[in-house]
């Protein structure tokens, strides 16, 4: 009787343990990759300690808690790659907890906004996916908290005016070379 009770349990272990892969496993595991690069910026990329920022920037700003991004280069002369891995991410992408919230492009050459919240006012991260075969492409995770459409929005028009730290984009612009 011992010995089926540790079985019966030991199955619902197994069974009961999540095999699905999420974007933040797919992450951890391309990081090792050397076809892939990965970046993780701080809020601190953007200096703003010389511009007067607006309310609605600094609601952005505080709202904003990293950024992380992973791309992967095409090798121009097998494309095998690059479409496996976009495959892989297009079918994590489709899980219910990642709602679409824009597409540009079509095919493999494009670019899609997804986010994951509650509601379009109370969003945790968007997560931008660019790519062209030709290249490669970029998964792009903004992680915060009680973001909205409109936070990023100020997020990009404050990223044009403030001083972006580029020396954490290093590994980014050496991989795109």
């Amino acid at each position: 009787m011992y010995k089926l009770v540790i079985f019966i349990l030991t199955l619902l272990f197994v069974f009961s343990c999540e095999t699905k892969t999420t974007l933040q496993k797919y992450y951890v595991e391309k990081t090792e990759s050397s076809e892939f690069v990965s970046v993780d910026l701080a809020p601190s990329f953007i200096n703003t300690d010389k511009i007067k920022l607006t309310s609605e920037e600094k609601a952005a700003l505080s709202s904003f808690k990293k950024m992380n991004i992973l791309a992967f280069r095409t090798d121009s002369i097998d494309f095998a790659g690059y479409d496996k891995e976009i495959k892989e991410v297009k079918s994590i992408l489709k899980d219910e907890s990642y709602q679409q919230l824009m597409k540009a492009g079509s095919g493999n050459d494009g670019a899609a906004i997804y986010f994951v919240g509650n509601d379009d006012e109370h969003i945790e991260e968007f997560v931008v996916l660019a790519g062209k075969k030709e290249n490669g492409f970029a998964v792009v995770r903004v992680l915060g908290n009680d973001m909205n459409p409109t936070h990023i929005l100020n997020m990009l028009s404050l990223l044009k005016k403030s001083n972006v730290d580029l020396e954490q984009l290093k590994p980014l612009q050496q991989f795109m070379k």
